[in-house]
């Protein structure tokens, strides 16, 4: 059962690279998302990371859903600007990263006492029965998320020849 804790990753990360491979490069990128999107990938990280990182308790768990909720919330900072200049096909594609966020993180926050050998409810455990595997996509995870941001910045920021999107 522990791997249907990771259909909302295998979902989010299909449609990052949609919406990435098709709509990001499609259009371009004017500077204020090369730099939000980047900001965006790093409130995840640190959520990941906390979850990797930080020994569990209940006090570091409110600690990590003032994170999560804070993740939640700023990646849908550029929506007001995106309805000028994103097609309504990659706005729905946004509905659908935003719905699917706060499942992941909270998928994440539900692995992070398995991974650790907390004890926790028997349904979590019957459910995250394979606390080795969970541990290992959890770093697998964070590794994939290290590579994009820096993908974004080095890309878009680097690479990404000057263009009209830039004036905006």
């Amino acid at each position: 059962m522990w791997y249907t804790a990771l259909i909302p990753f295998v979902l989010q990360a299909l449609a990052i690279f949609f919406d990435e491979a098709v709509f990001h490069v499609r259009r371009g990128l004017p500077k204020w998302e090369r730099i939000g999107h980047p900001l965006d990938t790093l409130t995840v990280l640190c959520c990941m990371g906390f979850v990797l990182w930080v020994p569990f308790s209940k006090a570091m768990l409110i600690t990590y859903i003032v994170l999560a909720v804070f993740s939640t919330l700023f990646v849908t900072k550029d929506e007001f600007v995106h309805k000028e200049v994103c097609p309504a096909s990659e706005q729905w594609l946004h509905a659908v990263l935003f719905t699917l966020h706060p499942i992941t993180l909270t998928a994440a926050g539900f692995m992070w006492p398995v991974v650790q050998g907390v004890q926790v409810e028997s349904w979590i455990f019957s459910w995250l029965n394979n606390p080795e595997a969970l541990h290992l996509f959890l770093y697998g995870q964070f590794a994939a998320m290290s590579a994009f941001l820096f993908y974004q910045i080095i890309f878009w920021n680097v690479l990404w020849k000057e263009s009209l999107h830039d004036q905006q």
